[in-house]
């Protein structure tokens, strides 16, 4: 699921007392769209929960989501975790435009459907005014 949508429906539940932690691979998302607590995993996108088939990667990545319902000091709280996928080939091949993955770098400036969805954007204090 996207990073920004997973964030946005972290911040409505922890408005209605529901605590969440969001973990993820896209870093820059998250640091735009600010859930109250994160973990960065600096895999390719698709396998943030772990590598396939590796248990104790997964389950590492999943208590230290978990550890950060306990850790966290306040709202907006975004940690890198230490896991490494191991040699660092996806890297180039993500960016390369002569490999399978063909994306442009990232349109960092806010997008928004309607000029209402930037207003409560601004409104609830995600963006600056």
């Amino acid at each position: 699921m996207c990073h920004q949508t997973v964030s946005l429906v972290a911040r409505h539940l922890e408005a209605h007392g529901i605590p969440t932690v969001c973990v993820g691979s896209a870093q820059d998302i998250l640091q735009a769209a600010r859930p109250p607590r994160a973990c960065f995993v600096d895999y390719p996108l698709g396998h943030t929960a772990g590598k396939p088939f590796d248990v104790a990667d997964q389950q590492a990545i999943v208590d230290a989501a978990l550890g950060l319902l306990e850790t966290a000091t306040g709202p907006d709280t975004l940690i890198t975790l230490p896991n490494r996928w191991g040699d660092d080939t996806w890297r180039s091949e993500a960016s390369s435009t002569a490999a399978k993955d063909t994306r442009q770098p990232r349109d960092e400036t806010p997008q928004f459907q309607f000029p209402a969805d930037r207003e409560a954007a601004v409104a609830s204090g995600a963006l600056p005014a």
